[in-house]
């Protein structure tokens, strides 16, 4: 399969009708999501929106592309959070460069990848302080945070009764509101 370079990647991408990461030469079409899916980041969304009221931080979801260098790759978080003024990368405003906290909610398909290569990925972004994978299939948020020395810590929230601390927002959200309405398999 031959490999396309970035800019390829962004012709052929921005005007398609799906999209499609890029990772090492290779452009990946997303597939589409669960109902759970599709309830966390909504969910996850109004909670942060509200927690971080007039705190300078702004929450976008997965229309927003975010890439780790002008090589690549580029991905679609589930949702991001940036603070402060967002650096994109060019006049079509759809690829951001500064997020602090980056969130994927795992998929039976995804799942390897997003806490793997892609984790490895995100940790290149210098402004990234907090990546978040979130289970669909139970109340679950694990949180890793970068340390100064550059290594990463994990602090993991289960159950519904459970807060989850986002310190590079200095801020809090519930596990029973994000998974409001989520039946899990037992």
């Amino acid at each position: 399969m031959p490999t396309l370079t970035p800019e390829q990647y962004l012709a052929i991408e921005r005007s398609a009708d799906i999209k499609s990461e890029y990772y090492e030469g290779q452009m990946f079409a997303m597939s589409g999501g669960s109902l759970p899916h599709s309830l966390i980041p909504a969910q996850l969304t109004a909670a942060l929106v509200y927690a971080l009221r007039g705190r300078g931080c702004r929450v976008v979801t997965s229309d927003l592309k975010v890439r780790v260098s002008a090589q690549g790759p580029y991905f679609y978080p589930d949702l991001t959070v940036y603070c402060g003024e967002p650096q994109l990368a060019d006049d079509h405003k759809d690829i951001l460069l500064n997020p602090r906290v980056l969130f994927e909610v795992l998929s039976p398909s995804s799942e390897a990848f997003d806490r793997g290569l892609k984790f490895e990925a995100y940790s290149g972004i210098e402004s990234l302080q907090e990546y978040v994978p979130v289970s669909q299939s139970r109340p679950r948020m694990e949180v890793y945070t970068r340390q100064p020395e550059g290594k990463w810590l994990l602090s993991a929230y289960t159950g519904l009764e459970a807060e989850c601390r986002f310190s590079s927002l200095d801020c809090s959200v519930r596990l029973a509101e994000i998974y409001d309405g989520i039946v899990f398999d037992d």
